[in-house]
């Protein structure tokens, strides 16, 4: 990531000022949950996105700074309220907010954040930005209904984890790479051009991070293995058993997402390496990052762009 991020590091370094700055209210509960969650770091990978697209096609400039601020600013946002929701106790390798500070600061503070996203937003006096970003929130909104909708659904289809994810995750991606094509002056075919690009990196990440619920440790990815069994979330590697899983593993999968509990996740990773449900996954999440690679062609070459094809590749390769 550090070699990556080496084409915008000054950029990214103000990236990060700006958020702490941001940050500062005269409430101090606010502060106090804000800066737990965005001192916790993270990959900042949509941030960066908004960064290495400005780069690419000619200079990151001050209005890139203010909207990578607000991509994160958004993104932390449905952590604190994904985390409520979804009960889960570690991130990041430490203690969720609401597992520290309760549930209602946690959601509230999240609130503020996506108020001080769209005060951000008003700044930069875009209205093309302003829409296309509040029409992204209301996406990702609608996302995290339907995935609490599904919890514990053992019929969700692919084609249903697929729109979930594309909401929940891929858009907020897309919107990164829009945004920053258009505050490059960019035409709206470049703009379509890099939000593809974004929407198939978000849908490859999100792939292969399910895959990681199940083959990852919780010291690398910094949360609980097997979150998603205890959530009732029916992924793309357990929708895989069961569609290729004999009757017994099958039955085993229905009863842990149904009854929301990962006490057998071992002979489900037992069941999932017999069926190939890691490789069926990466196989999915390779075909979206191709379709990323192909919607980088015609970008001047440069340090930018060669990051973006290295986040595209590391997309795949990583283990957290």
């Amino acid at each position: 990531m550090q070699h990556i991020r080496a084409s915008v590091a000054g950029e990214f370094e103000r990236v990060n000022r700006l958020i702490i700055d941001q940050l500062q209210s005269n409430v101090p509960m606010v502060e106090n949950v804000g800066h737990y969650i965005v001192d916790a770091g993270g990959k900042r990978l949509r941030p960066l996105l908004a960064l290495l697209t400005g780069a690419a096609l000619g200079a990151c400039r001050d209005e890139h700074i203010t909207f990578a601020a607000v991509i994160e600013f958004i993104h932390t946002a449905t952590l604190l309220h994904d985390d409520v929701v979804d009960v889960s106790e570690l991130r990041r390798g430490r203690p969720t907010a609401n597992a520290t500070f309760g549930n209602a600061p946690s959601v509230l503070v999240g609130d503020f954040l996506y108020t001080r996203a769209f005060q951000l937003m008003v700044g930069l006096q875009d209205m093309n930005i302003l829409r296309h970003m509040a029409d992204t929130t209301n996406t990702i909104a609608e996302g995290e209904v339907l995935q609490l909708a599904r919890a514990g659904n053992a019929d969700t289809s692919e084609q249903d984890y697929l729109d979930i994810i594309t909401r929940k995750t891929a858009v907020l991606f897309a919107a990164a790479c829009y945004g920053a094509a258009i505050l490059s002056g960019g035409e709206q075919d470049r703009a379509d051009q890099m939000a593809t690009f974004g929407l198939h990196l978000g849908l490859a990440f999100q792939m292969v991070d399910d895959m990681l619920d199940y083959e990852g440790d919780a010291a690398t990815m910094g949360k609980n293995v097997g979150d998603d069994l205890n959530e009732g979330k029916l992924t793309l590697p357990l929708i895989h058993v069961l569609r290729c899983g004999n009757p017994d593993e099958q039955a085993l999968v229905r009863r842990a997402i149904t009854g929301k509990t990962a006490a057998d996740i071992q002979a489900i990773v037992t069941a999932m390496a017999r069926c190939g449900a890691a490789d069926y996954t990466r196989r999915q999440a390779r075909q979206h990052h191709d379709h990323a690679l192909a919607a980088l062609a015609g970008l001047p070459p440069g340090p930018a762009v060669d990051a973006l094809h290295a986040l595209t590749r590391l997309s795949l390769e990583r283990d957290s």
